[in-house]
């Protein structure tokens, strides 16, 4: 892994280094709290030969043997004969083994001091043992080197530093132990945080899901708090980031494709909870401002939306005009005061994936494309069910939308192959709730002055929707009452254009499902759902 791959994995999971850091540092302060203090009292002895000596060489003699002495006095100083002496002039609660265990006796090289130390809980109990200590030991080294018979011994023992009463703890040492804490928080977060970045496989770079779907990134959207609460790019949205990202969405779909341009295009996701729907009202809104005559149609017969976003009638629909139930001037709804259309779903029926693909919608599909300059059909997720892939075989092509840290980048894959399987047109992805700062494009917020906003194309008095004539009536009940809100009367044959769609002279009969052998003029007899 190279230093940048290092610092981006770092990146992109900041709070798990950060939370380990914590941690760390919580964790050696805790461990810190609950050590018991201990305190340290030092006293220093000197050793000498004993006797005068003026001679050169027996200076130089007597000072090597007493080097040569210290070294083994450093390591009889917490003998048990000591020991035992110290516990029974101080009444110690402790046992030679473990009053051993709290003194340190050391000498640096070449020298012939030796220096002990005695570790406690009480700093007084500390400095007693250590002046003990001090004031057994000079008796202890005389005994062992008197010979016998001799009276004197060769070896002088000197406190030079007698022991004080420590002011301050030696342990727990807090400085040290935090810090050790939080190398160690680093050491872990970052080990964690490439741990996941190595394992995880959910897309996080637009070249990443350019390189899984072998199809561009038409438009990287910034994720917005406020986008739960308001997902449309309207009012306090319009000149957002996400309206910004939208708009260039617009923008590259109409060259996707510069010798057939684009007139029906599938909005579709691997998975769901991705922002399809979401992303098919913003890009219908795009064109509608742009003066574009779109048409928003709400192919998702499982779990329909865009009624819900657009706050429309969702009871008449896209399943009503298939069963010939409702004339689909009737059943389409003007949002607002643009140019944007709607067909909602209409009601639920059993079998989404027959009524999309029967003849019924590809011949409805290519008489809107006539009445509309881009329609814009929503649809289910493609890896669950089998919709999308069945109605983007025959519109123009169709657009994948992604999200962020959540689609796997095998299920981005495998919903470009299921499209890629019916022979429908990929175009482009849109990489959806992308944090800012991970966004390669940038918005610099270029907002009108006063909070004034760009409006929306308005729609001409009495403006009709642009549909064929022989759709502006129902089939088999011209005249019937309609349901859902922005219900127009039917278009003059003038103002439609010339070729028509020709409809079922009766409602679908309730028998075989989609029988797609009818000759041309006869009546398809896709089973939608039983008559009302």
């Amino acid at each position: 892994m190279t230093l940048s791959s290092l610092l981006k994995s770092v990146r992109s999971h900041w709070r798990i280094v950060l939370l380990s850091i914590l941690l760390g540092g919580v964790g050696a302060g805790t461990y810190s709290w609950l050590q018991t203090p201990m305190y340290a009292a030092t006293t220093q002895i000197f050793v000498s030969a004993s006797g005068v000596q003026t001679d050169a060489g027996d200076l130089n003699q007597g000072g090597s043997f007493v080097q040569e002495r210290v070294r083994s006095y450093v390591q009889i100083v917490d003998s048990p004969v000591v020991g035992q002496q110290v516990i029974r002039s101080l009444a110690l609660p402790y046992t030679a083994a473990e009053l051993a265990e709290k003194i340190d006796a050391k000498s640096s090289a070449d020298t012939v001091l030796i220096d002990i130390t005695v570790t406690d809980e009480s700093p007084t109990r500390a400095r007693d043992i250590a002046a003990a200590i001090a004031g057994y030991f000079p008796a202890l080294v005389t005994n062992l080197e008197t010979s016998p018979g001799a009276r004197v011994s060769p070896v002088k023992v000197s406190v030079t530093k007698p022991a004080t009463a420590p002011e301050s703890p030696v342990s727990p040492k807090w400085t040290m132990n935090v810090l050790l804490g939080l190398l160690v928080g680093v050491t872990v977060g970052v080990a964690a945080a490439v741990g996941r970045e190595l394992l995880d496989r959910t897309l996080r770079e637009a070249d990443e899901l350019a390189g899984v779907t072998s199809a561009p990134v038409l438009s990287t959207v910034p994720y917005e708090e406020k986008s739960a609460a308001a997902p449309l790019i309207i009012e306090g949205s319009a000149q957002s980031a996400r309206a910004e990202a939208m708009r260039q969405l617009r923008t590259n779909l109409q060259f996707v494709n510069v010798d057939r341009p684009l007139r029906s295009i599938v909005v579709t996701s691997a998975v769901p909870n991705e922002g399809k729907s979401t992303t098919s009202c913003n890009l219908g809104i795009a064109f509608a401002e742009a003066g574009y005559r779109v048409l928003l149609v709400d192919a998702d017969l499982r779990r329909p939306k865009l009624a819900e976003y657009l706050d429309l009638e969702g009871a008449v629909g896209l399943t009503n005009v298939l069963a010939g139930q409702v004339a689909l001037v009737d059943a389409m709804q003007q949002w607002g005061n643009s140019g944007l259309w709607v067909l909602s779903s209409g009601a639920i029926p059993p079998n989404p994936s027959e009524l999309l693909g029967s003849r019924n919608m590809a011949d409805l599909l290519v008489a809107l494309t006539e009445g509309f300059d881009m329609v814009i059909i929503d649809t289910p997720p493609l890896l669950p069910v089998t919709d999308a892939a069945v109605i983007a075989a025959v519109a123009d092509g169709c657009l994948l939308v992604s999200r962020y840290g959540k689609t796997k980048t095998t299920q981005a894959a495998g919903a470009a192959a299921a499209l890629t399987a019916v022979g429908a047109r990929l175009h482009g992805c849109v990489f959806n709730m992308v944090p800012r700062k991970r966004s390669s494009t940038y918005y610099y917020g270029y907002t009108p002055l006063n909070g004034a906003r760009a409006p929306m194309t308005p729609a001409r008095a009495g403006q009709q929707p642009p549909v064929p004539s022989g759709l502006a009536k129902s089939p088999s009940a011209a005249g019937s009452t309609t349901a859902g809100k922005g219900v127009h009367p039917a278009p003059d044959a003038a103002e439609s254009p010339a070729s028509e769609l020709k409809t079922p002279t009766e409602h679908p009969p309730t028998g075989p499902v989609d029988d797609r052998s009818a000759s041309p003029g006869q009546q398809s007899s896709v089973k939608v759902f039983p008559q009302r």
